[in-house]
């Protein structure tokens, strides 16, 4: 590794070094633009080169599906009241685990997890020739883009009006709206250049907040929050 260490935070594991940051600002996005020149700059002069497959969906992908691939030979039941337990603790956990960091920005690399919740939505006795969306409405569940926005979107109430609320003031500003239709609580949207940060957290989430019906950014709890946007959660994708 480099002999001058980056500014940001590095954890070598198995000879695999790991960079983060988290930051809102140009200065922070330019600290670890920097570190990764160095790192850059450091492969070359010692002719190697990073594994970018590591740091794609896929290797997510490819880890839930050999889970759920064990489930599916070791498991003689095909009954939704043993396949979907299984499938939400063993297998959803991996593709939703700090979701809102790393959220996919692609089409394909969506459609790379959601095929995990297809194959294991298909393996319940009884749903096998339905289409997905007959499956997800059978079974009552989320496909797992509309998941990612509500974790999302729960975040953000967090942020905002629960219990990470001093860390939201300098996350997100409120937008000056005095429309009588407007939900009461919208966010300020910033105007980037980059379509990289326009995938942050920070930044997508709020043209849906902003969405929100007021009865469900009002809502006086998280717990009320989650009921309430259930219900509007079908209008926002």
């Amino acid at each position: 590794m480099p002999s001058q260490s980056p500014s940001s935070d590095r954890y070598p594991l198995a000879n695999s070094p790991s960079v983060y940051i988290l930051s809102m600002t140009s200065y922070g996005q330019d600290v670890i633009q920097r570190d990764l020149d160095k790192l850059e700059k450091w492969a070359c002069v010692n002719l190697m080169r990073f594994n970018k497959a590591k740091c794609r969906v896929l290797h997510l992908a490819q880890k839930a599906n050999c889970i759920l691939g064990c489930i599916k030979r070791s498991v003689a039941s095909r009954l939704r009241e043993v396949i979907l337990p299984l499938y939400f603790v063993l297998v959803r956990l991996h593709l939703e685990y700090r979701v809102q960091l790393w959220s996919p920005q692609h089409k394909k690399d969506m459609e790379l997890l959601e095929r995990v919740q297809r194959r294991a939505t298909k393996m319940i006795q009884g749903l096998e020739h339905l289409s997905y969306k007959e499956r997800l409405r059978e079974l009552g569940l989320f496909s797992l883009e509309k998941r990612r926005l509500l974790g999302d979107l729960i975040a953000a109430f967090q942020y905002l009006k629960g219990a990470y609320r001093k860390d939201g003031d300098r996350l997100f500003s409120k937008a000056c709206c005095d429309r009588t239709r407007s939900n009461g609580f919208k966010l300020s949207e910033g105007r980037f250049r980059l379509d990289l940060r326009k995938k942050f957290f920070t930044t997508r989430v709020v043209k849906h907040w902003n969405r929100l019906p007021r009865e469900v950014v009002e809502a006086p709890s998280l717990e009320t929050f989650k009921v309430r946007l259930d219900g509007a959660l079908s209008n926002l994708i």
